[in-house]
């Protein structure tokens, strides 16, 4: 094993501490005949160990060890992958190196650990390659990328060439990109010690779609016709989605992003104290072949806050043009986000005229730097009743009609008021009691 990955180029800058490099040691270990069993067969658990952990999370299947090393292909970010991730695998040099690359890949998926088991005296191996795993899909928060995975590696195992081995790859990198962003559909962030910006995937984020949002039909359609035209490459305009609590304005977004993550859309999801990184995330990825929604939730300021007034120049404004491929949405319960008094409105007075405050402009600026407001706001009984009887039909709660508005009545009175929130947790509480089977 060690001496084929010693043939990898592009993709032979795995670390050190990696599940293949640590193997390859074990090989080389036993290769050399000086070494103690017992030892190596510990270092060689712990790797069999590594991979069973990578699987659960993954819910890989039957063989791990390739889905292992497709896993590593589709997460190794190298000129070639990220080349191919823009453009395609395009004629060129360095096409000749990353061929080599991947013959000595179809040796590792077809690699023989017979010797290795019984040198040690162990079959953990032959359990890898022929594995049973038990999947439980309605738990699994990565069964996303497991599919992909598992989708990939199945078609690398039956590559029957080097050529064919480089074009499945390729059409992977060129079709659903690299590395994390690849895989998933949202992120969070978190600042590394260098200062740099981590990526950190939201592997349970919530399936809802479009449909699944009862009412508020203009608002999801304006939502969509802006998101549309930037995952297509036109002009679109940062948004804001503002007004009452427990309408959709977040459930929204995140239908926005499962409806165009396969048209290469991405969300990151950003605190009002990682403001200060946000030139570093946009550097980081502003070259990434993929549309991003920078996602700010509850957005909001006190009057004694000023971290608006760097936001508003990342927005727009600042020295640095935003790039064409990253928008900022937010939502927020204020419409101009940050909290104002009537002392912005009359803190200049001179002969009985007020003048506009200063303040008050600075404060409205940053809300009229998104293109595009949306307002959801608390639906009449009516839509508040309808957005029920909807929820209840796709969850199969079925009560007469009456009986639905007068449990929602009581529910409501106790529960927060009307919102589409109080209604998707009253049909919750009618499927978690049975009440519906009555």
């Amino acid at each position: 094993m060690d001496r084929i990955a010693a043939n990898l180029l592009m993709f032979g800058d795995m670390p050190q501490d990696s599940i293949l490099m640590q193997l390859c040691e074990v090989c080389r270990a036993l290769r050399s005949g000086d070494y103690n069993k017992e030892e190596l067969k510990r270092r060689t658990y712990r790797e069999v160990k590594r991979i069973l952990v990578l699987g659960t999370d993954y819910g890989f299947d039957r063989n791990l060890w390739q889905n292992y090393l497709t896993y590593v292909l589709m997460m190794s970010e190298n000129p070639f992958s990220l080349t191919s991730e823009k453009v395609g695998a395009k004629d060129g040099s360095v096409n000749h190196f990353v061929t080599g690359d991947f013959h000595a890949f179809r040796e590792l998926f077809h690699y023989d650990f017979s010797w290795i088991e019984e040198k040690l005296g162990i079959d953990c191996f032959t359990v890898l390659t022929h594995y049973q795993a038990i999947r439980k899909p309605a738990l699994m928060y990565n069964q996303n990328v497991s599919e992909k995975v598992r989708a990939l590696s199945e078609k690398l195992d039956q590559a029957a060439t080097d050529e064919e081995f480089f074009n499945l790859v390729s059409g992977f990198y060129r079709d659903y990109g690299v590395g994390s962003f690849g895989l998933n559909k949202a992120f969070r962030i978190h600042e590394a010690s260098d200062g740099t910006v981590i990526f950190r995937a939201i592997n349970n984020m919530d399936r809802v779609v479009l449909s699944d949002l009862i009412g508020y039909e203009s608002q999801k359609k304006e939502l969509v016709d802006n998101t549309r035209a930037f995952v297509e490459g036109r002009k679109a305009n940062n948004v804001l989605l503002y007004g009452d609590s427990g309408t959709g304005k977040s459930s929204s977004i995140k239908a926005i992003v499962n409806e165009f993550y396969a048209d290469g859309l991405r969300m990151i999801e950003i605190y009002k104290y990682q403001f200060r990184l946000l030139s570093q995330l946009i550097a980081q990825i502003k070259n990434r072949n993929y549309k991003f929604i920078i996602y700010m939730d509850d957005l909001s300021f006190e009057e004694d806050e000023s971290d608006y007034k760097f936001l508003k120049a990342v927005i727009e404004g600042g020295v640095e043009t935003r790039p064409e491929n990253i928008l900022i949405y937010a939502t927020s319960n204020r419409r101009h986000l940050i909290r104002e008094t009537w002392r912005d409105r009359t803190d200049v007075e001179q002969n009985a005229d007020i003048h506009h405050s200063d303040t008050m402009e600075e404060k409205l600026s940053l809300a009229n730097r998104f293109g595009v407001t949306i307002g959801y706001f608390k639906p009449s009984r009516q839509e508040y009743y309808d957005i029920i009887r909807g929820l209840a039909g796709k969850n199969g709660v079925h009560l007469p009609d009456d009986v639905l508005r007068q449990e929602a009545d009581r529910w409501e009175m106790y529960h927060g008021g009307i919102s589409g929130r109080t209604a998707q947790q009253f049909v919750n509480y009618l499927m978690g009691t049975g009440i519906e089977k009555r």
